[in-house]
């Protein structure tokens, strides 16, 4: 198991929790997902969610845009 804190923090989207800042990943190892804990902008709540629950925000600079979807040869 590994635990890295991140800095600079990301900005993620949970589902069903809303937006907020990742500032840490938990790894328990190749059977597992990651576990993304997540401080949420709107409660101040912290939750630890799955990997396949979590998304990246969108960022214009960077191109990734709201609803865009990965192309599978990219």
């Amino acid at each position: 198991m590994s635990f890295t804190q991140l800095n600079p923090t990301l900005p993620l989207t949970v589902e069903g929790k809303g937006k907020g800042y990742a500032i840490a990943v938990i790894d328990y190892g190749e059977e597992h997902s990651l576990i993304w804990v997540t401080v949420m902008d709107e409660t101040g709540e912290i939750w630890c969610a799955p990997n396949p629950k979590v998304r990246v925000q969108s960022n214009w600079t960077l191109g990734r845009m709201p609803g865009a979807q990965v192309r599978p040869d990219a």
